[in-house]
């Protein structure tokens, strides 16, 4: 509920040496984290955490943001994060978890998604969200799915495989494979190590795990969102999905973030506090039940 202050661990203890953010988190009431249990189908723990609204009690169901990592080589814990809490401040209870792929729990683990990225992170992530279901924190008719980067392809993805989610948020994602290898910054990493071959080598490979390829399928209202000098997942990516939702007919808006790249801290602040704030209008733009605060 804090981000990380210096302190000090001997004998008799830990002395805490800063409080860095008292002044303007002090008088704040924050959303906790708590921890979820969840498996995989085939009995496989997915680590996996619920921040909650501030002043939740146990037993109200509320609205909650599935949010999955990038990388896909990387990981969450139940640390301080500000789109969390301001996502928990509008009302919305957020789930992250570590889906097979994420680092941290062995090379068997981070496996679980070889040669096969994205497609088998979706039953995980599902099983993720019954379990927050199952556990009285989450509306299920309130679901909404976000992420970035490896998130933001697993976002495009999800909402090509089911429509349970009221609305999505796609950050800088992947959404063709054929020509993400071919224009990212990556071009000679993804095709050789990634794919095992370039397109033209494996088409039907490339396609199968392309978002692209389940656009027929998404009714979900979806927000895409992009650098504009994004260069590990090119704008062309995230304007492919735009594109193919418009013809579809689907609900959707791009952002486009000025002079920004593939990485956050090229943001401005006023720019990372923009971006949060555009999800959560198009998140309450869906929300069923009491308008959102």
């Amino acid at each position: 509920m804090r981000p990380p202050d210096i302190g000090v661990t001997t004998r008799r203890g830990t002395r805490q040496l800063t409080a860095l953010n008292e002044v303007k988190l002090g008088s704040k009431r924050l959303g906790e984290t708590r921890e979820i249990v969840a498996y995989a189908a085939d009995g496989v723990r997915i680590p996996a955490w619920i921040t909650l609204p501030p002043g939740y009690k146990d037993g109200d169901k509320v609205p909650m943001i599935l949010e999955m990592h990038g990388g896909p080589y990387a990981a969450y814990g139940p640390e301080f994060s500000v789109d969390y809490q301001l996502y928990s401040a509008a009302g919305y209870a957020v789930l992250f978890t570590n889906p097979g792929g994420s680092t941290g729990y062995g090379e068997e683990f981070a496996d679980r998604i070889e040669d096969n990225y994205p497609i088998s992170n979706h039953d995980e992530l599902m099983a993720a969200v019954d379990a927050a279901i199952a556990a009285g924190y989450a509306d299920p008719e309130n679901l909404f799915v976000t992420g970035g980067s490896g998130g933001g392809i697993l976002t495009a993805w999800v909402v090509g495989k089911t429509d349970r989610f009221k609305a999505a948020a796609s950050h800088k994602p992947v959404i063709n494979w054929v020509t993400m290898a071919l224009m990212s910054d990556f071009y000679a990493f993804f095709g050789e190590y990634w794919m095992e071959g370039q397109p033209w080598e494996k088409p039907d490979h490339y396609w199968e795990r392309s978002p692209l390829s389940l656009v027929q399928n998404v009714t979900t209202p979806t927000l895409v969102l992009v650098g504009e000098n994004d260069y590990r997942t090119p704008r062309s990516e995230a304007e492919q999905f735009y594109g193919a939702l418009k013809v579809k007919g689907v609900d959707t808006a791009l952002v486009v973030t000025p002079d920004s790249s593939h990485n956050n801290l090229t943001q401005s602040p006023s720019q990372q506090a923009a971006r949060t704030v555009a999800v959560i209008a198009w998140f309450d733009k869906y929300r069923k039940g009491e308008e959102a605060e």
